[in-house]
């Protein structure tokens, strides 16, 4: 029998809540359902899919494929549902959310249109005390941060949007009711992966698009198609080995890794396996090819000159090729970006390439976008300028631990935490798919099963002792900060500007910010953490 003491009665008590209703929290609710726990999702949308609600900007799609970018925790789902393409839409994935929420009957726990902004630790009782911008406040033992790694838009820097007269629309705040862009001139801001997508499509639409550059992306194709019946039905045949598979692999996703250097081979060996690769459709077929293409500059650049080899043979005009070449990092660096039809795309009259390392942005104007060398008259300007990745999404509430620090001070130099999962000093709250765990290197709806299981198995293991309250002890916090900064130091990642060290927000402290020792070692220093009793924790009982 559970003997552990409830919380204590407020506005509303649960065991748990849970922020965000994507795909990490509608799975967390499930599992803590399977407890026997009471559980509310609080949730910013009006509706449940987290990512996939926001993000619906034209050319949206997964850039894992539909067959792996999926939950595996239910064999009877793997065989009912259907998905259409190699790479799913935005609004297949969406219904694929909903499915999974009504057939698990997860929609009456989720409390939509109610974001979070604060929450308090009682270090006396044990428990947490969570403000919401609808004035509802819920008391619960444990808090479960499914926010999302990539769920805070950053925001624009450049001047002037005030005063600009069309209309202005950030990829990950997308209108629900659609945009047209027939007959308008249109500039898309940013060229990492929303842009990527969006560009061909909406060059397709508009009378003009201009499209302002500041950093070129590694961009491969996806060969994108319809899913061919036979081929569902056998993988569905093989589900079972292969959702172990996809568990047990470094990524998340299956492949046979390579086992040569691209440098041991001949330039005829690696041109033929560049080329499989890029035929491949596949976001790592490159990385997949040799070992060291992420730890060795040398072998790195061969690569990166194939994909220029192959933006050279697509872009017509040379000094357009050569603005959409990137020379200024290492191939994977950066998160390549999946595409269809991108580099095409700047062959069509209509479509413009602006450099802003040589013009940058200096403000929006009434008309348009002005540069260093003039304006750029335009009826819509589309903002494809990224995430606070990682950070931002937890960052954004007031979350006030032991002693009555903030994270926003604990974490001021940087995120510190001990497995990716909890921050010392802030116990009992959990975090799914943050910073210093796999996330974003990997599938993500493999990672998030793993940290969602490995939650609630703690929290078993602290109801079951009647224990009420499991923190992070300092040396170990420190310990895994160390270590996964030794993991990102043996790969290329952290010279590099990028999200991944929070160089595209101002002011974020410049921190790699994921495990990159892959997904099997850390599914493993998880477990030996909790089969040796949670080490590195302290599990303790309130006195009240």
């Amino acid at each position: 029998m559970d003997t552990t003491p409830d919380p204590p009665s407020g506005p509303h008590s649960v065991d748990a809540v849970v922020v965000g209703a994507g795909l990490s929290g509608l799975y967390q609710l499930h599992r803590l359902r399977e407890l026997g726990l009471t559980a509310v999702v609080l949730e910013a949308g009006d509706d449940i899919g987290g990512t996939w609600y926001w993000n619906r900007y034209p050319g949206a799609r997964c850039d894992i494929e539909s067959m792996s970018y999926s939950y595996s925790f239910s064999p009877e789902l793997d065989q009912e549902w259907e998905w259409s393409e190699r790479y799913a839409s935005q609004p297949e994935i969406l219904r694929y959310i909903h499915h999974v929420a009504d057939r698990f009957d997860l929609r009456g726990d989720v409390v939509l249109g109610t974001r979070v902004t604060r929450a308090v630790y009682d270090e006396d009782r044990h428990f947490w005390r969570v403000s919401t911008n609808t004035a509802r406040v819920v008391t619960a033992r444990f808090v479960i941060l499914a926010t999302g790694c990539m769920s805070a838009p950053k925001a624009s820097e450049i001047p002037g949007a005030d005063s600009f007269t069309g209309q202005i629309h950030h990829t990950a705040q997308w209108p629900h009711e659609g945009v047209s862009f027939t007959g308008r001139r249109v500039a898309v801001i940013g060229t990492g992966c929303s842009g990527v997508q969006a560009i061909p499509v909406i060059a397709a639409e508009a009378a003009a698009l201009t499209v302002f550059q500041r950093t070129p992306a590694y961009v491969l194709p996806a060969h994108n198609r319809p899913l061919r019946t036979m081929e569902v039905k056998e993988l569905k045949a093989r589900y079972p080995q292969f959702r172990q598979a996809q568990r047990s692999s470094r990524g998340g996703t299956v492949f046979e890794p390579p086992t040569r250097s691209a440098l041991e081979a001949d330039e005829a060996e690696r041109t033929a396996s560049y080329e499989s690769a890029w035929d491949s459709g596949l976001l790592n077929g490159l990385l997949r090819t040799y070992t060291d293409i992420l730890t060795d500059e040398t072998a790195n650049e061969t690569a990166a000159e194939f994909i220029r080899s192959k933006i050279r043979s697509i872009v017509t005009d040379p000094a357009t090729a050569e603005l959409l070449s990137p020379r200024t990092f290492p191939f994977a660096t950066k998160r390549p970006c999946l595409g269809t039809g991108y580099y095409a795309t700047y062959n069509r009259p209509h479509v413009a390439l602006v450099d802003l390392r040589t013009t940058p942005i200096e403000t929006l104007t009434p008309r348009g976008v002005r540069t260093s060398d003039g304006e750029h008259i335009v009826d819509t300007i589309v903002l494809a300028t990224g995430f606070d990745a990682l950070t931002g999404s937890q960052l954004a509430i007031d979350i006030v631990g032991k002693g009555g620090v903030s994270l926003r001070t604990k974490w001021a130099n940087g995120p510190r935490n001990y497995l990716g999962l909890v921050s010392s000093g802030f116990p009992n709250l959990f975090t799914v798919l943050g910073p210093l765990s796999p996330s974003v290197l990997t599938n993500i709806a493999v990672s998030l099963e793993q940290q969602v299981e490995w939650i609630t198995d703690c929290i078993a293991h602290l109801r079951e002792r009647a224990l009420t309250e499991i923190d992070a002890t300092p040396t170990a916090e420190a310990d895994w900060g160390t270590r996964v900064a030794e993991l990102a130091a043996r790969t290329l990642y952290p010279a590099v500007d990028s999200w991944y060290t929070g160089a595209n927000v101002p002011g974020k402290p410049r921190v790699f910010l994921a495990y990159a020792g892959g997904l099997d070692r850390y599914r493993e220093e998880c477990d030996a953490v909790s089969r040796g009793g949670y080490t590195g924790f302290v599990l303790s009982a309130s006195p009240s």
